[in-house]
């Protein structure tokens, strides 16, 4: 009898995981092209905002990225300003795996963050160790980018915890010449 009771949940759970319907292969025609090293190498700024699940506008904020490239190693330093004044900085080392493949680290990151790029596409996934009050919590991020004719890259990221989203961050990001 108890495992009638749980056929539903079980359904319900099966349904929602086969809504993420995105996949970076049907991206693979997409341009204009998008070259993870050639993009990030150099200076590089963002404009981004976090928004609650319920589409609330929480933070904006602003990032400076300096871009380091050798060989097959991406070395990002990221330096965000919160519209509050907060200052954090990220250090991301990415190293080309294969052909479209990707695996990154920081010291935020909990393990490796795993990467995929088709087309103008990068697909991104990572749990980041955030503040919360006086410790920590782990959060999912699911990044998606797009190379934006013009040369802007926009960004939308879904924060997840227990599966439930938190929130959506998005960024749009613009070379700087």
């Amino acid at each position: 009898m108890h495992r009638l009771l749980w056929l539903p949940a079980i359904l319900l759970v099966t349904a929602l995981a086969g809504c993420n319907s995105m996949r970076i292969d049907d991206y693979a025609e997409t341009r204009p092209a998008l070259d993870l090293f050639e993009y990030f190498e150099g200076k590089t700024r963002a404009w981004g905002m976090f928004q609650g699940r319920d589409g609330t506008l929480k933070r904006r904020f602003t990032v400076d990225i300096a871009g380091r490239v050798e060989g097959d190693r991406l070395t990002l330093t990221e330096d965000f300003v919160y519209d509050d004044g907060e200052v954090q900085q990220r250090i991301w080392r990415i190293q080309r795996t294969g052909e479209g493949r990707y695996i990154g680290t920081a010291d935020d990151v909990v393990g490796d963050a795993l990467g995929e790029a088709s087309g103008s596409a990068f697909h991104w996934r990572y749990v980041l160790r955030l503040p919360y009050g006086e410790g920590t919590v782990d959060v999912s991020f699911d990044d998606w980018m797009f190379l934006q004719p013009g040369g802007v890259l926009l960004n939308r990221a879904k924060m997840k915890k227990f599966g439930f989203t938190l929130g959506e961050v998005t960024l749009a990001f613009v070379k700087e010449q």
